[in-house]
C-alpha cells in the first residue's frame, strides 16, 4: 500500500516529537513513524511496587525557554516539577569518602576534595594562553593545560562519566563541550569567560547548565514525550527498511504487523540514532555508513535500587555522587532519585539510580550480569553505609547508550551538513548532532524546524 504525505519524521523520541510540534503548529502536514510501541526513545518510565523508575534520562535542565513553551503548549504545565532544594549538593568520591563539590569561593577554599597545590594552580588559569584547534584536542588535554591534573582527575573525569558516560581522553573538547571551549576561544580563559558569558546568556534568555533549573514530571520523564505525541499523528510498530529517492520526493519502505507499506514524502526528517539512519539511507549515500561506523555508542547499564530508608547510614542531602576513574569502582556514580524529586517512592523508602559501564568501562559487560550487579550493590552499600539488602532491584542495559563526540567529530558534523545539502528534503537530527541532553534536543528541534520550513516554503506547497 502506498500513501502520499508531506513531511515524514522517522522516530518518536524527544527530537522528532518536538520538531513535529513546531511544524504542526505552523500548519504543516506531519506524520511520525516509530518502531517501538510507545513514544520517548530513551525516555522510559516504569512504576513498580510504588517506585517510579526512569530508565533513561532522570531529569532535564531548563537551559532554553523553548522547554517551558513546549510544556505549556502541550498542556503539561501542572505536572512539571523542579528538583528539591535538598538535592543541591553534589558529591565526588575521593579516597573512598564523599566530598561535597564546592560551588562558591569560600567552599572551594575549605574543601578537602582538592589539595592546596591544586587550589593555588587555579589562580594561574587566567594567564594560560589559547590552544590549537579544539576539534582535535581532547577534553583531558584542555583541562589539564588550563586547570591542572587534579581538576581533571577529581572534577572533570567524574563529570564526563556522569554526563556522557564518556572518556575525557577521547572526547573532543570543542565538539562535546563547545560552550566550555568557547570561553577560551572568545574570552581567552575560563574564569573570564564565565563572567562575561553570563551577560550574553542573560540577553538570550538562556541559562548555563550550571545554573539552569532541573526539572522532571510528576509521572516521570516519559510523560513529556507522551504528552507531545498525544497531539500528533504517530504510527507505532513501523520498522523502516529503506528510504530512496523517487523523482523530487522520497519513498519510505516500512513493515508493520507483518504487512509492507510505502510512503511518499516531499521531506523526511530522521531522528533515529545514526547507526540506524545509516542503514535506511544506504541506497542514497553509502558514505553515511562509514561515518556511522566511526561514532561510538558505549554500553551503559542503569541499575535502580530501592531500600528501606531506616537502613541507610548517611544523610540523603544531595543529588548523588560521581566516581573518578582513580577510585577504581565498578560503577560510575549514583543519583539519589527520591531526594531529587518527591513522589518517587513511599516516605519510608529511598530510591537510587546507578550507572555502570560507559566508554570508561565497557569491558565490565563480559562479566556474568548477576555477578556484576551484586558487586555494584556491595560497593554502593559500603559507600552509603547501608545495613540491609535492597527491597527492589531493576536494571536495563542500553547496548548503544550515548553517542561519543570524540576527537575529530567535526569530520562527521561536516559530512552531515554535506549530506543534507546534496539531498534536499532529507534532514538528519537527534542527539548525535548539537548535543546529547534533553535541553539540547529541544533547542535543536527549533533549528531543524527552521530548516524544514525554509525548504518547504521554497520547494513544495504548504498544506
Amino acid at each position: 500500500m502506498e500513501y502520499k504525505k508531506n513531511i515524514i519524521i522517522i522516530g518518536a523520541g524527544i527530537s522528532g516529537l518536538a520538531t513535529a510540534h513546531w511544524l504542526v503548529k505552523d500548519g504543516f502536514d506531519v506524520t511520525i513513524i516509530e518502531s517501538a510501541s510507545e513514544p520517548g526513545g530513551s525516555m522510559r518510565t516504569s512504576f513498580e511496587n510504588n517506585f517510579l523508575i526512569d530508565f533513561g534520562p532522570n531529569s532535564g535542565l531548563e537551559t532554553t525557554p523553548l522547554i517551558r513553551q513546549l510544556v505549556d503548549e502541550i498542556g503539561l504545565s501542572n505536572e512539571m516539577i523542579y528538583a528539591s532544594e535538598s538535592s543541591n549538593k553534589r558529591y565526588i568520591i575521593r579516597d573512598g569518602r564523599l566530598n561535597v563539590l564546592p560551588t562558591s569561593p569560600p567552599a572551594f577554599i575549605k574543601t578537602k576534595l582538592f589539595s592546596n597545590k591544586a587550589k593555588f594552580r587555579l589562580f594561574a588559569e587566567p594567564f594560560i594562553g589559547k590552544s590549537d584547534d579544539g576539534y582535535y584536542q581532547s577534553l583531558a588535554d584542555f583541562v589539564r593545560r588550563r586547570l591542572g591534573q587534579e581538576f581533571l582527575d577529581y572534577a572533570i573525569d567524574p563529570f564526563v562519566s556522569g554526563v556522557f558516560a564518556g572518556d575525557p581522553f577521547k572526547l573532543s573538547v570543542k565538539s562535546a563541550f563547545p560552550k566550555l571551549y568557547r570561553l577560551e576561544e572568545i574570552y581567552g580563559g575560563l574564569i573570564k569567560g564565565m563572567i562575561k558569558g553570563a551577560r550574553e546568556r542573560k540577553k538570550r534568555s538562556e541559562q548555563s547548565k550550571q545554573s539552569a533549573k532541573m526539572f522532571s514530571f510528576v509521572n516521570g520523564m516519559q510523560s513529556f514525550p507522551k504528552a507531545i505525541a498525544d497531539k500528533l499523528n504517530v504510527n507505532y510498530g513501523c520498522n523502516v527498511k529503506s528510504v530512496r529517492r523517487e523523482g523530487s520526493n522520497y519513498k519510505i519502505d516500512f513493515e508493520k504487523n507483518g504487512e509492507h507499506y510505502n510512503l511518499i514524502a516531499s521531506a523526511v526528517i530522521s531522528t533515529v540514532p545514526v547507526y540506524t539512519a545509516s542503514k535506511i539511507f544506504s541506497d542514497i549515500d553509502t558514505e553515511l555508513t562509514d561515518h556511522a561506523n566511526n561514532i561510538y555508542y558505549p554500553p551503559v547499564m542503569v541499575l535502580y535500587l530501592g531500600f528501606d530508608k531506616n537502613s541507610i547510614g548517611i544523610p540523603l542531602d544531595g543529588f548523588g555522587y560521581l566516581i573518578p576513574s582513580k577510585e577504581k569502582k565498578t560503577y560510575l556514580g549514583a543519583i539519589w532519585s527520591s531526594t531529587i524529586f518527591d513522589n518517587r517512592c513511599e516516605e519510608d523508602k529511598a530510591s537510587f539510580t546507578l550507572f555502570i559501564g560507559g566508554a570508561r568501562a565497557p569491558h565490565l559487560f563480559v562479566m556474568d550480569e548477576e555477578q556484576l550487579v551484586q558487586t555494584v550493590i556491595k560497593e554502593f552499600k559500603s559507600t552509603m553505609k547501608i545495613n540491609a539488602d535492597p527491597i527492589l532491584i531493576r536494571k536495563k542495559l542500553w547496548q548503544h547508550a550515548i553517542p561519543q563526540y570524540n576527537i575529530g567529530y567535526v569530520e562527521h558534523e561536516n559530512f552531515f551538513d554535506k549530506f543534507e545539502k546534496e539531498n534536499p528534503g532529507l534532514f538528519l537530527s537527534g542527539n548525535y548532532r548539537g548535543g546529547i541532553s534533553v535541553g539540547d534536543c529541544v533547542k535543536n528541534s527549533e533549528l531543524v524546524y527552521d530548516k524544514v520550513k525554509y525548504f518547504c516554503n521554497n520547494e513544495i506547497k504548504k498544506i
